[in-house]
């Protein structure tokens, strides 16, 4: 008496032609879990990019702050020269600041 082995039904199938209509249960979980992981993860990458951007645009305009606040002080010392630690004007050698009256 023969016993019937696990995958009989599916080498009956295959010898005869038939060829399976769908993956399993199991392998469809696993690729729409592979696929959605895929999709966030390029969401999320969209988010930072544009985070990004409007952080790159920010640096911008204090850039922008900046050259302003230089010219200020190349009217008022005659040198945008200064230590952002102390407030030291650092003239140039020859002592002379390019101060315009």
């Amino acid at each position: 008496m023969a016993t019937k082995t696990k995958g009989t039904n599916a080498k009956i199938k295959e010898l005869k032609g038939i060829k399976p209509e769908k993956i399993t249960d199991e392998q469809l979980e696993k690729v729409q879990t592979l696929i959605n992981d895929i999709k966030r993860s390029q969401m999320e990458l969209g988010q930072m990019e544009t985070k990004k951007h409007a952080i790159l645009h920010h640096v911008s305009s204090l850039q922008e702050a900046i050259g302003v606040v230089r010219e200020e002080f190349e009217k008022e010392y005659g040198t945008s020269d200064v230590n952002i630690q102390d407030g030291i004007i650092n003239y140039p050698e020859n002592g002379e600041a390019n101060k315009e009256d």
